[in-house]
């Protein structure tokens, strides 16, 4: 930063330490953020409807069907060609990527990924990729959250609570729900539900949602209208639902850690590449109603409208026949999750938020046409509503999300109960086959997983690499008395010594009490090793041990120090009173603001 600019900063920061209070000139940060996380979203939702209208509208329907398959490859091609050679980072899926960054990293999130996902997804979905962008939003709202808060010197509590408002701020002004919003940060992120958080997030989300009117207006993702009421006599029903919506989810999840597990065992990037854009292609070939996020198909179900939500199929599909509509709807339920995943394994950039409504919605009216076929008569439009609770609930873990948010974007406030209900059973039995979501699944394997347990979340979040102690001499286990004295023990202020061998393996340790009788004894000198004295360690922590692995280390070996080996090499001890001191530190730092 030039000097001239350094001091009009360093001036600014004087100046709002002098006179606005922290909690203040939080609450102007959070609507700063929700500001920019708005403004974000919109220009996502832009660019990604100007590159589909233009692909889809203008050009496959005018000239040729057979684009359906040829946009998707181009698509991925042009968003690995842009990570490749333009950000030259991986950008990763976005809640994921943030869970970690608030895990591990202090809330610390790079520069670039303000605005790698503004450019690489409406890419991805524009040219065809079937995902969604509340991800990307997320992703790209708490970049700028965090980045505003380390721009300002705040704290790390502080600089989590603006990435929740960035979240927040990012599915406001994508829904237009403010409420749900707030509650899909809490919900989410972990974060802690007094005043101090709620305020600026509920400043954020408006903030955001203001933004989002002013650039877009009063449309809406769905146009729907409430006009049936649920009856009390269709409960049965809708315990159904929540239990086809639970299977379907745990089936969401299930492909999508195949398919993923399936496409990470190529080696070669450009195999994986090319494998996965055909095959997204082919998909879009085959069943166009997944082309991007389908919006059209949702809006489509909830109006009733079936013949306009599957018109661009290329069958004769006798829309009198409900069996084959129904059909043929089972088939793009099970083939969403399939071209999603292959979406991101051919190294597109999106969410899963969409595509889980999406799935719902599909899944919903099949349900009701199901129903009706056999003598009932249950409303079509809020089985396809209650469908997408029951998928995002289960597949998102996050049932007070989907909730609110389908009640307050689609004003179907009258429906809590069914939705309730539905979220309820298809949550819990999601929560029975597969214990963590597509966005945490992966960070509770390794044990980076934020909850709402501050001991655990301080632990998680601590760096080994900040506790190890390097000032320990080492030993080799052929070197003498005399040498270990000369070069050991009056070279170290410690009392322990590791011994290592010509590859700086760890063999053992040395103790100077074990020394300590013998050290004056000359007649030993040169005829004693090291080797003789050196004993197994009380237990050994590696480098990748969570830290309440290493705790428990500590607490089952009742060792004061404990080596730590790296890719097989020795790099040092960790003290329990070091460990123990930055523990306590790091429980301060993230609970207090």
């Amino acid at each position: 930063m030039p000097t001239k600019k350094r001091n009009i900063y360093t001036r600014i920061l004087i100046w709002r330490y002098k006179h606005i209070s922290e909690r203040q000139f939080v609450y102007l940060l959070s609507i700063i953020v929700g500001f920019l996380a708005g403004l974000g979203t919109t220009v996502l939702k832009y660019l990604t409807l100007f590159i589909q209208s233009t692909l889809e509208d203008g050009i496959i329907k005018n000239y040729h069907y057979s684009l359906y398959f040829i946009f998707p490859i181009i698509g991925v091609l042009l968003v690995y060609l842009i990570k490749r050679y333009l950000i030259k980072k991986e950008i990763g899926h976005g809640i994921s990527t943030t869970l970690y960054s608030i895990s591990k990293r202090s809330g610390i999130i790079e520069r670039y990924k303000m605005f790698a996902s503004l450019i690489t997804a409406p890419i991805t979905a524009g040219f065809g990729g079937s995902v969604g962008l509340q991800g990307p939003a997320v992703s790209t709202g708490a970049a700028l959250g965090s980045n505003v808060a380390q721009l300002f010197h705040m704290n790390t509590k502080t600089r989590m609570l603006l990435i929740g408002c960035a979240t927040a701020g990012a599915m406001s002004s994508m829904f237009k729900a403010p409420v749900a919003a707030i509650i899909f940060a809490i919900e989410i992120f972990s974060l802690d539900l007094v005043f101090a958080s709620l305020v600026p997030l509920l400043l954020a989300s408006v903030a955001a949602v203001i933004t989002s009117y002013f650039f877009i207006g009063t449309d809406v993702l769905f146009g729907f209208e409430l006009k049936d009421l649920w009856r009390v006599k269709d409960i049965a029903f809708y315990l159904l639902l929540g239990i086809g919506t639970g299977f379907a989810s745990v089936y969401f999840s299930k492909m999508y850690f195949f398919i993923t597990s399936f496409f990470n065992r190529f080696s070669n990037a450009y195999a994986k590449i090319g494998i996965a854009a055909v095959a997204i292609g082919l998909m879009l070939y085959l069943i166009p109603p997944l082309y991007g996020e389908g919006y059209g198909l949702i809006n489509n179900l909830l109006n009733g409208n079936t013949a306009a939500a599957l018109k661009d199929i290329p069958y004769d599909i006798n829309f009198d026949n409900v069996w084959m509509v129904i059909s043929m709807l089972l088939i793009i339920v099970v083939f969403k999750a399939i071209a999603m995943t292959t979406t991101f394994a051919a190294g597109g950039v999106g969410g899963i938020f969409i595509p889980t409504l999406f799935m719902g919605s599909a899944l919903g009216n099949v349900f009701a046409k199901i129903i009706n076929q056999f003598g009932f008569d249950v409303s079509e439009s809020n089985f396809t509503l209650i469908g997408m609770t029951g998928l995002m609930a289960g597949v998102l873990h996050a049932p007070l999300t989907a909730i609110f948010l389908i009640a307050e974007i689609t004003g179907g406030y009258d429906l809590f109960v069914p939705l309730m209900l539905v979220a309820t059973i298809s949550y819990g039995l999601t929560k029975y086959f597969v214990s963590n979501s597509i966005y945490t699944a992966e960070l509770a394997k390794r044990g980076e997983l934020i909850t709402n347990d501050k001991d655990k979340n301080a632990l998680m979040m601590m760096r080994i690499d900040k506790i190890i102690e390097t000032n320990f001499v080492s030993l080799q286990p052929d070197m003498s008395l005399r040498m270990m004295l000369k070069e050991g023990v009056s070279k170290s202020n410690r009392n322990l010594f590791p011994v290592l061998d010509e590859k700086e393996q760890f063999l053992g340790i040395v103790l100077l009490d074990d020394v300590r009788p013998v050290m004056f004894d000359q007649k030993l000198y040169d005829t004693t090793k090291v080797s003789e004295f050196m004993k197994s360690a009380p237990d050994i922590i590696f480098y990748n041990d969570p830290m309440e692995k290493i705790m428990e280390k500590f607490k089952g070996s009742g060792a004061w120090n404990l080596p730590v080996i790296k890719d097989k090499k020795y790099i040092g001890f960790i003290s329990k009173s070091k460990l123990l001191t930055a523990y306590r530190n790091k429980l301060i730092e993230v609970t207090t603001s």
